[in-house]
């Protein structure tokens, strides 16, 4: 049995519900999420 998941829909679906939750944090989170995109796409075996 092979399970695939994809990384960015995960991390933007945590991304949103910690901005829903947590308002203030929002540029911080904004800013993890754009980092840990930018490193999936340099290293597409990283998925």
């Amino acid at each position: 049995m092979n399970i695939s998941l994809a990384i960015a829909p995960i991390v933007s679906l945590i991304a949103g519900i910690l901005i829903l939750v947590v308002p203030r944090m929002l540029n911080y989170i904004v800013a993890i999420y754009l980092i840990v995109i930018g490193i999936l796409g340099l290293f597409p075996h990283l998925r």
